[in-house]
């Protein structure tokens, strides 16, 4: 009535309207309807439809596919500043990889021009990839929550003893920290404690979790909790990416890589007949000469697309590894600007933690090994 009226919505009323149409977003079931997240279906219903309209034409082509990244990084940008947890990302991708499957398997392999080995080849990368991303999907590193009589003790405390911040991580000291501003779920202004380890490493109170954290552990504001070696909340898998499952998450960027690139290698060698594959990701003549082949050159420009975007995302991983540097204290670095640029800017060396190329491999290969050993001050 108001928006018919060109009247101001009273404060909060879209988000009232968002959560009363995902809450009536439900599928009947035998034991009672179920409750559908509305993040699932957007990409369930748009990527095939904008998909084949992109495939119609060469401009409606450029158009859509120029725009969907666009739109995509803004729902990330959004979702990331109101601090959202969401699974538009997760089933983007699963989508997204078992459609181009299903279009390469319709559209590409019937042409005659891709072998039976190689369509096993790439299901195998496919399988691979889904095993190795559902290890990245298991806990990252979550350290173990307080028991509620502990967690209840520590709240009763007095409010002067913990200063507050915008996600609440602070360390105990004898005059309190200042509070600052939120960079990848860490808070500007929160101090270390004043006892030290045996080894000399410093450990950081958790006024959330309500524990102390080991060094390089984090708090994640998606999650919710404390996770052991806390690189970055990744939203393609919906998950924190820790020392449980750092090399798991690595893995499954690395097969994504390679099977992509494969398909992507074959689908142009059945399209563009006698062209590399990278001439011919730019000049095909003929792509557009039947539905089947357009179709099919879409979705190898939408693989090419994520494949840049996934690849750089692994390019940063594998050099912050060899640098022996988190994304979190890369950005934290950058923040206090305690860290070098490297590499025009592409890794943060803190220098904190760097061993050398092969000792740092070395570390990494080895996170998750054996399980993280608990000192007195965990306990208490």
């Amino acid at each position: 009535n108001r928006w018919l009226r060109c009247k101001s919505l009273p404060p909060g009323a879209l988000e009232r309207i968002a959560d009363t149409v995902a809450d009536r977003v439900r599928v009947p079931w035998f034991a009672g309807a179920v409750k559908i997240n509305v993040s699932l279906v957007p990409p369930l219903v748009l990527l095939p439809v904008f998909l084949h309209v992109a495939a119609l034409h060469f401009l409606l082509g450029l158009v859509i596919l120029t725009s969907l990244p666009v739109v995509v990084l803004w729902y990330y940008y959004l979702t990331h500043r109101r601090k959202e947890r969401t699974l538009f990302f997760l089933s983007l991708g699963l989508f997204s990889l078992g459609y181009m499957y299903y279009v390469f398997l319709q559209e590409v392999v019937p042409q005659g021009h891709v072998g039976y080995s190689q369509v096993v080849a790439l299901t195998c990368g496919l399988i691979l990839m889904l095993a190795a991303l559902s290890r990245a999907k298991k806990d990252p590193g979550y350290l173990p929550i307080p028991a509620s009589d502990e967690k209840s003790s520590h709240q009763g405390l007095p409010n002067n003893s913990f200063r507050g911040s915008s996600n609440g991580l602070h360390g105990i000291t004898t005059s309190g920290a200042a509070s600052g501003r939120a960079v990848n779920g860490e808070a500007k202004g929160y101090s270390r404690m004043s006892a030290e380890e045996p080894e000399g490493v410093k450990k950081d109170w958790c006024t959330k979790c309500q524990l102390v954290r080991p060094a390089r552990a984090g708090h994640c504001r998606l999650c919710g909790r404390c996770v052991r070696r806390l690189d970055h909340h990744c939203v393609w898998i919906n998950s924190c990416v820790g020392e449980q499952n750092h090399q798991a998450f690595i893995l499954a960027l690395s097969f994504f890589m390679l099977t992509s690139v494969y398909g992507i290698t074959l689908t142009l060698h059945t399209v563009c007949r006698g062209r590399t594959p990278f001439v011919a990701l730019f000049y095909c003549p003929g792509a557009y000469s039947d539905y089947s082949s357009a179709l099919s050159f879409t979705c190898v420009w939408y693989c090419a697309i994520v494949t840049a975007g996934m690849g750089y995302i692994l390019l940063i991983q594998l050099l912050n590894i060899s640098y022996n540097v988190t994304e979190r204290e890369a950005r934290l670095a950058l923040r206090d600007n305690t860290g070098r640029r490297l590499l025009g800017g592409l890794v943060i060396d803190t220098g904190q933690y760097n061993r050398g190329f092969l000792c740092n491999w070395g570390h990494f290969l080895s996170l998750g090994s054996s399980p993280p050993q608990r000192s007195a001050e965990d306990v208490v």
